[in-house]
């Protein structure tokens, strides 16, 4: 059982649409999917697999990461009624959200390539569970980078490991004696763990929650000590200020991307 198997069995449990199977038999019809508004389409490829799934056929008309317009019909579904409904709002749920999440870090890229054509947005951990897969992928099809999909693909020092151990330099002898072939990524605070951090050559320093100005007067520092390090930004951004990490960060990474961007409207309409 998959992700989409598992989201349909919590939709459809053993008894169904119980709705459209007391009104349909074997009714078959057509129906479209609309944007509501303008936006960077996302999920289409979902949505298909959910209606195949369940019988009915799904013929996009557009892909994935292009920008669509508001009345514009994205995808024509087919098949009996009850197949059609019985996969609406789950194939929407997929469309909306995903459309939402590509649609925002478009908006973020297109800010800071002006200024630095080299930044990457990326996605966090913040994530809803069991989606985040598909949050994920939305943030690529916008044009960002997932960051780490979890704990286990890449080594991210935080607050609490340097509280729980006692300093950075600690915390990043401990991973090295133990970890290998990994990105190592350390959170500073501070410019003194920040400096810490570059001398012991770790792969990524995360500025977390500094200003702009902080931040640039830091990063001159670090690449005085190791230049090769990637810089990222974090904590706090928003569409109004991201433009002042672009100009010195490799990375800015928003947990807004994916915990609390608005979904886009989209609807299925029976013909």
């Amino acid at each position: 059982m998959d992700e989409i198997d598992f989201y349909l069995e919590e939709d459809l449990n053993k008894e169904g649409d119980i709705t459209s199977n007391s009104i349909f038999t074997d009714e078959k019809g057509e129906a479209y999917i609309i944007a509501n508004e303008s936006c960077v389409v996302a999920g289409l490829d979902e949505a298909q697999e959910v209606f195949a799934r369940l019988g009915a056929d799904m013929v996009k008309n557009t892909e994935d990461g292009k920008e669509v317009k508001e009345g514009e019909v994205v995808a024509v579904v087919s098949g009996k009624l009850r197949s059609i409904l019985a996969g609406e709002r789950l194939a929407l749920n997929f469309i909306c959200r995903m459309s939402g999440i590509a649609t925002e870090t478009r908006k973020l890229v297109k800010i800071c390539n002006k200024i630095n054509p080299n930044v990457k947005i990326a996605a966090t951990r913040k994530t809803t569970p069991g989606f985040r897969k598909f949050e994920k992928k939305a943030v690529e099809i916008g044009g960002g980078i997932p960051h780490r999909f979890g704990l286990y693909d890449a080594v991210l020092i935080k607050d609490n490991h340097i509280a729980g151990v006692g300093s950075i330099t600690e915390a990043i002898n401990k991973v090295k004696n133990k970890v290998k072939g990994k990105v190592i990524e350390v959170e500073a605070q501070n410019e003194k763990d920040a400096l810490q951090a570059a001398c012991l050559g770790v792969d990524v320093i995360m500025l977390d929650n500094l200003s702009p100005g902080e931040g640039k007067r830091i990063v001159k520092k670090i690449r005085e000590i190791n230049p090769d390090t990637l810089i990222e930004a974090s904590g706090g951004i928003t569409s109004e200020s991201i433009a002042d990490f672009a100009s010195f960060a490799d990375i800015i990474s928003l947990g807004y991307l994916t915990h609390s961007v608005k979904a886009k409207d989209f609807s299925l309409e029976l013909v």
